[in-house]
């Protein structure tokens, strides 16, 4: 027996359509801010930064993707770009012969240090801005519980 979906309702489909197109102009526009400013991808930003939080500047490949909600296979393409353009390098991991490090050099932080301003610039003027104190909170609520539900669920 076939059960019917619960459809969307008015609201509930105006409200799904607006996340769909906002989100997709909200990320070209931050991508392309950083590619026209610094030749820069949004998405190697982001490694980029994740890179940076860490004290001794490294991470573990299976642990960026997870943080950057991306596959090994697209991280490790990109860590091949980033380190082709000199921005971070990999490391053996010492303890685990099958481990591998992505490490930001200092050439990655330089780039990420000039590129960050516009970068913030960008989430503040398209994003932050627009949403009162109130709705910063709902909308972190919103997608920390959309995280955690998804977030183990990539392959």
């Amino acid at each position: 027996m076939r059960v019917e979906p619960k459809w969307l309702d008015d609201d509930e489909m105006r409200a799904w359509r607006n996340y769909v197109v906002g989100s997709s102009l909200l990320e070209y526009h931050l991508h392309r801010e950083l590619q026209d400013a610094h030749d820069l991808a949004l998405a190697d930003y982001e490694i980029l930064v994740r890179l940076s939080e860490r004290d001794d500047r490294r991470m573990r490949m299976s642990e960026l993707a997870a943080e950057v909600a991306s596959s090994k296979s697209r991280v490790s393409h990109q860590i091949s770009r980033l380190q082709h353009a000199g921005l971070v390098h990999r490391i053996e991991c010492p303890s685990d012969g099958r481990g591998v490090f992505a490490v930001l050099t200092e050439r990655g932080h330089d780039v990420l240090t000039r590129a960050a301003p516009t970068h913030v610039d960008g989430v503040r003027r398209h994003l932050i801005d627009l949403l009162d104190g109130e709705e910063q909170a709902v909308l972190g609520r919103v997608f920390e519980r959309v995280t955690q539900r998804l977030g183990g669920e990539r392959s």
